[in-house]
């Protein structure tokens, strides 16, 4: 849900900080996407697999707010709604994998499902804090906090989907939970849009480095 209480934050676009705390989540969504996509495929998981290409997609989006930080705000909200669109598209490729999954698919490995759902709930869990203070910033900040908090609260139902197949011996608490996820997903894009294209309404300035221009043309 979106923050519409709490104050602005005022960490700078490029402040050292918010690069270093933007290289740790990419180095640990790159990580994890290595570990789940492998895991994923080994225990037939839909609920795996969606959550690999959650942090792929999540490695992607952390490296361009790398890219855009330090320029002027509508290009960061330009970085942000290519970011929106992103995670609302994978968000509906889950969905549709799932859906076909429901009439193609097998239990999946309950006890590697398990196993690397906790693993990567405390990876997902540890950025998420991390980047909890810059939840209230731009959109390009915002959008970096709602895919940490998504990752934390999918690895939680996937560790809670293991549980169920591994009780059930059915495949539809992963199917149930990768439907989840996809929701998620669609949702989280839906609100970084909605604020990239508020911000980019309010931009007055095209200039990808204004501070820059100003100074050369004094």
């Amino acid at each position: 849900m979106a923050c519409t209480s709490c104050a602005a934050d005022t960490t700078p676009a490029n402040a050292p900080r918010w690069r270093l705390a933007l290289w740790i989540a990419l180095a640990v969504n790159l990580g994890m996407f290595t570990v789940e996509i492998v895991a994923g495929v080994a225990a037939g998981s839909q609920a795996l697999l969606a959550d690999a290409l959650d942090f792929l997609g999540d490695a992607a989006n952390y490296a361009i707010s790398l890219g855009v930080a330090g320029m002027a705000l509508a290009w960061r909200a330009r970085a942000a709604l290519l970011k929106g669109w992103t995670l609302a598209l994978l968000g509906l490729w889950v969905l549709g994998s799932t859906i076909w999954s429901i009439w193609n698919g097998a239990p999946p490995e309950a006890h590697l499902m398990g196993a690397v759902g906790v693993a990567a709930l405390v990876a997902n869990a540890g950025v998420a804090v991390m980047l909890y203070r810059f939840r209230s910033g731009d959109a390009n900040m915002r959008s970096v906090w709602i895919c940490s908090r998504n990752d934390a609260i999918g690895n939680v139902a996937v560790v809670a989907a293991a549980a169920g197949v591994f009780g059930t011996g059915s495949a539809w608490p992963d199917l149930v939970v990768a439907g989840i996820m996809a929701g998620l997903g669609i949702w989280g894009g839906w609100q970084i849009m909605n604020q990239a294209r508020k911000e980019l309404a309010l931009s007055p300035a095209d200039d990808p480095y204004p501070a820059m221009s100003r100074t050369s043309t004094e």
